[in-house]
């Protein structure tokens, strides 16, 4: 890892192109995983039990509501503008067997909802709330639901104009909340609350 950040450091003109990217992350190990949003390498950590948790329970839910679909974990998807960058979102409602055959970057194409879960790393936290909200919209991902350990709160980020999502709704761990179509059903964040430390 030191390796790649000195490498970055060392470049004068900048961002590292994409490709170049690509080529480190596919020569990592695979206990590591990197994004690449904003121009920028970025070290996504290791989730905890409490965060395999709350995936889990945003699964049960959409499979209880939305059967034909399929929350897909750490998936790689080309995102930003110009498709310049590269994520793993914590996971991606998408159509059973939607990324089959697609590589290990896939467009956003057919993905109809995006999530992640804040860690205790302040890094990861940042890129959640600011550089990904962005970033999923403007991959025209329809929803990008946001779970926040540190304040307790779910953020629906919704109707992307091609920049940023237009529309964000905000309920406390406890509520249900509306995660609007094309997801179209209501999220229980009871469960939620167990996992906050």
């Amino acid at each position: 890892m030191t390796v790649m950040v000195e490498r970055n450091a060392q470049r004068s003109e900048g961002p590292i192109p994409v490709e170049e990217f690509e080529a480190i992350a596919s020569r990592v190990p695979e206990t590591v995983t990197l994004e690449f949003l904003g121009g920028r390498i970025g070290v996504k950590k290791v989730p905890d039990g409490d965060h395999g948790e709350i995936i889990k329970w945003v699964q049960r839910q959409c499979m209880q509501h939305r059967p034909e679909l399929w929350l897909y974990p750490e998936q790689g998807l080309i995102v930003e503008a110009y498709r310049k960058g590269r994520a793993r979102p914590d996971g991606l409602l998408a159509p059973d067997e939607y990324f089959a055959g697609r590589g290990e970057w896939s467009d956003a194409d057919g993905v109809l909802m995006a999530v992640e879960v804040t860690s205790h790393d302040h890094d990861t936290d940042s890129r959640d709330r600011w550089e990904k909200p962005s970033a999923y919209a403007e991959a025209g991902i329809p929803v990008y639901l946001l779970i926040d350990r540190e304040s307790g709160t779910v953020l629906v980020h919704s109707a992307p104009d091609g920049t940023r999502y237009c529309d964000t709704h905000i309920a406390r761990f406890g509520q249900q909340v509306e995660l609007p179509d094309p997801v179209g059903f209501r999220l229980d964040t009871a469960k939620f609350k167990d996992y906050v430390r």
